[in-house]
């Protein structure tokens, strides 16, 4: 008997996206699952992706090559980051299905299809082709609605408070 996978969402403008996506990642991992993360717009050095790529069977990329913010970049580097995003989101997927993943992870995969680094259809395709009992979690803000049609769990961040309202920029250890 084949069980279904999922797709989740975790969406909105509050803290815990990242979080709660990596926590299922560690659940899935603790029970002995293969798990594929791909991070989209993040450099792959926080304290997360520390302890993620020494874990077994746990597989974590990121792609983001210029380490800026998009609104920060060039027209040549956001052509790059196009690039470097595009290749890792084709590697994650191949690598997850020639390895049987039971869990994938597209971190911020809404901010790199909302600022034109990688085509809605490639994510789509993916996800409706996507191999029985292989779970998906979508990270980001503003997803589309081809994003959210596809999604069974959609799980809203809202943010009531946060410290960086009040000039308290991002901490080691605790928001990377």
């Amino acid at each position: 008997m084949s069980r279904a996978g999922l797709v989740h969402l975790y969406c909105g403008e509050g803290k815990g996206k990242t979080t709660a996506a990596i926590g299922l990642a560690l659940r899935c991992a603790g029970r002995g699952h293969r798990v594929v993360i791909a991070q989209f717009l993040k450099d792959g050095t926080s304290g997360e992706c520390r302890i993620l790529a020494g874990l077994e069977g746990v597989t974590l990329l990121s792609a983001n090559p210029v380490r800026k913010f998009s609104f920060q970049m060039t027209q040549e580097e956001k052509t790059q980051t196009a690039q470097a995003v595009r290749r890792t989101f084709d590697a994650a997927c191949a690598f997850a299905v020639r390895e049987g993943a039971r869990l994938v992870v597209l971190d911020e995969v809404c901010a790199a299809l909302s600022c034109g680094f990688l085509e809605e259809q490639a994510v789509t395709d993916f996800l409706d082709a996507r191999p029985d009992g292989m779970e998906v979690v979508l990270t980001g803000r503003g997803p589309s609605e081809a994003l959210q049609a596809r999604a069974d769990y959609i799980t809203e961040m809202v943010k009531r408070r946060h410290p960086f309202d009040k000039g308290i920029a991002a901490r080691e250890g605790i928001e990377l």
